[in-house]
């Protein structure tokens, strides 16, 4: 018994070993697609320019529209590469229940089959209506900034 919980223990030690590869040219490749010298501060001009290195594969306007409908909530983090915004527990103006959600942009298209919205209360999941609430404001707001954008 202790032999094969030892073999298993250097086995999965190696294969993890493995996937760690070089840390300096870890660090070297996101300091390349974080290029400071590239003229990129923020998130949103990840977006813009045409830089092959960098491949954001979501849709600005529903990226956008999630920042904006949900700023009353705690952003706890940010992926544009994946499409996935995580955000805290907070309060909508005017609500007495606390909501935290997690918004998945899976597609360049501004498209609603491209949005996956998740929010949760703190006693659960929250209910379909809020989320398909959430999600109607987010799609609506997105083709507000598209319009916006392209001057219709």
């Amino acid at each position: 018994m202790y032999f094969r919980a030892l073999v298993i223990f250097f086995a999965v030690s190696l294969l993890l070993g493995a996937c760690g590869g070089d840390p300096a040219s870890q660090r070297d490749n996101v300091d390349e697609r974080f290029d400071v010298n590239n003229n990129r501060e923020t998130v949103a001009d990840l977006f813009d320019g045409p830089d092959e290195r960098t491949t954001v594969r979501v849709n600005k306007y529903l990226w956008a529209a999630s920042l904006e409908v949900l700023n009353f909530l705690p952003l706890e983090s940010a992926d544009p590469f994946t499409g996935v915004l995580t955000y805290g527990f907070g309060r909508a103006p005017g609500s007495s229940r606390a909501v935290r959600a997690t918004v998945l942009v899976q597609d360049p298209a501004l498209d609603a089959r491209s949005l996956k919205v998740a929010l949760q209360t703190r006693g659960g999941p929250a209910s379909s209506e809020m989320t398909r609430a959430v999600e109607n404001a987010i799609l609506t707001r997105a083709r507000q900034l598209r319009i916006r954008d392209s001057g219709l």
